[in-house]
């Protein structure tokens, strides 16, 4: 759905959560250059292997999140814009794109969302493929 020109209602969806409940309307032409550079970063494999592989994906997250050094930076993933500022995420490759993530607001409208540490596994072409549909869909260059 248009608002306008740039501004468009878009949903963000991750093992099977909308990301986008708190604010799903996106400035476009931002959310669509987030989207490629995502896209790009996983093809070229700029995204760091697993931090902490005798962990599991949901300890990872923890330990991510309680780094105060810097370290957990390297690692953050789908900051594409204030629609999905709701969301704290990290991804690493291994043999798929992990993506780990928790809605981090109290009130969070999806009651069984809140604090809870969600994890998606993709292969990296598949992520790639499909942001950069929804970018060329979104604002077509």
């Amino acid at each position: 759905m248009a608002l306008s020109a740039d501004l468009r209602i878009v949903d963000v969806w991750a093992a099977g959560k909308r990301l986008t409940a708190d604010d799903n309307v996106a400035y476009v032409p931002s959310l669509c250059h987030y989207l490629r550079r995502a896209a790009a970063r996983v093809c070229q494999r700029e995204i760091r292997p697993c931090p902490f592989p005798e962990y599991s994906p949901e300890e990872i997250f923890r330990q991510l999140e309680a780094d105060e050094t810097g370290f957990r930076e390297h690692y953050w993933f789908m900051r594409w814009s204030e629609t999905l500022d709701n969301v704290s995420s990290y991804a690493y490759l291994d043999d798929d794109l992990v993506i780990i993530f928790a809605f981090w607001r109290d009130e969070h409208p999806v009651p069984e969302g809140g604090g809870k540490v969600l994890v998606a596994k993709i292969p990296p072409e598949q992520f790639a493929t499909i942001v950069l549909t929804a970018a060329d869909l979104l604002n077509p260059q």
